[in-house]
């Protein structure tokens, strides 16, 4: 990893972002001029293909709802060790979603979806394998580490995932990441 520019406030951002074009952004969601939930919203605007983790001490499911809303593909508590920020950013930059534990929790029962394709069900009609394999996607795990964790393979891993995808008209991982935190799928990662 390599820090390409750090924005002094959430004005900065856009335009450092188009002189250094990261990969990864980390965002405060409390930041002096612009905060960080409307610089995430300008900065997607503009760039698309950059990832935004945010970074924040709000625990409030309301700050987390918002980033996300705005374009944040992870929310890392300050708190959390340095390890556990590396973990997330190594996540984001690859492609998946990350929310930190407690925050994930803020966040159940807030975002509401439909679950299946014209189903006004509850809960998801997938098989027990189907939901065990969304709920690893949403919390990060590559096809390879689902595949070693349920002892099948990688192969069955895509095709349970492409079935539920399908099921449930589920069109990327953060629809995945969205189901999993309304079903409260996230409370642990075991």
């Amino acid at each position: 990893m390599e820090v390409v520019g750090e924005a002094a406030d959430g004005r900065e951002v856009s335009e450092l972002a188009a002189r250094t074009r990261p990969d990864v952004v980390v965002m405060d969601v409390s930041m002096p001029h612009l905060n960080g939930i409307d610089a995430t919203r300008m900065l997607k605007e503009a760039f698309p293909e950059i990832r935004v983790l945010a970074l924040s001490g709000y625990e409030e499911s309301v700050y987390i709802r918002r980033m996300v809303e705005a374009g944040a593909t992870g929310y890392v508590l300050k708190r959390a060790a340095t390890a556990e920020l590396l973990r997330a950013l190594r996540l984001v930059a690859n492609g998946a979603l990350y929310f930190d534990p407690a925050a994930a929790r803020r966040l159940d029962g807030l975002i509401t979806r439909p679950t299946a394709k014209g189903s006004g069900k509850d809960k998801p009609d997938l098989t027990p394998r189907e939901t065990e394999v969304l709920r690893l996607i949403a919390w990060g795990f590559s096809n390879k580490e689902i595949a070693a964790k349920l002892g099948i393979t990688v192969k069955t891993v895509e095709t349970h995932r492409a079935r539920s995808m399908e099921k449930l008209d589920l069109q990327s991982r953060a629809a995945i990441v969205r189901l999993a935190i309304d079903q409260g799928w996230l409370h642990d990662s075991s």
